[in-house]
């Protein structure tokens, strides 16, 4: 019986010991990821935002380009990950396939403008002060009530 306590106290704390060496063994894993980083590479960030590294010189801080000609600079400890170069590619052939059937891209060939508000109702119609009207562009005021 007296044997019985320290044997549940043995019980409970490995499995808390093993989970901590595995969370030491991944921090590893990332600060070595993140320490390794080199111009090219295509990281995600902890928030979710996916860049190309454009310089990676200082110890803490890295470069990343978010768009075309728009850098930004992270803490290399914001990297959650690194992007495999063949699911980049994919993904930005794709998102080159869909920029072609946008609804900008749409009204801009269609020959028609946007307002400078930008706002426009679901039937294309679109005020000046920018508010959004959902009756039909040929219909009156007296039928609006």
């Amino acid at each position: 019986m007296s044997l019985l306590f320290p044997i549940l106290i043995l019980l409970l704390f490995i499995p808390i010991f093993l989970s901590g060496r595995k969370q030491k063994r991944q921090l590893a894993q990332t600060q070595a990821m993140q320490n390794a980083l080199t111009e090219g590479d295509v990281v995600t960030t902890t928030s979710g935002l996916r860049g190309t590294v454009v310089d990676a010189s200082y110890e803490d801080t890295i470069d990343l380009e978010i768009a075309d000609g728009v850098v930004t600079t992270w803490l290399r400890a914001a990297v959650r990950d690194k992007v495999a170069q063949d699911d980049h590619a994919a993904d930005h052939a794709a998102d080159h396939a869909d920029a072609d059937e946008t609804p900008a891209a749409t009204a801009t060939t269609a020959g028609t403008e946007l307002p400078a508000g930008g706002a426009t109702s679901a039937n294309g119609t679109s005020s000046a002060n920018g508010t959004v009207s959902d009756t039909p562009a040929d219909t009156t005021a007296e039928e609006k009530k």
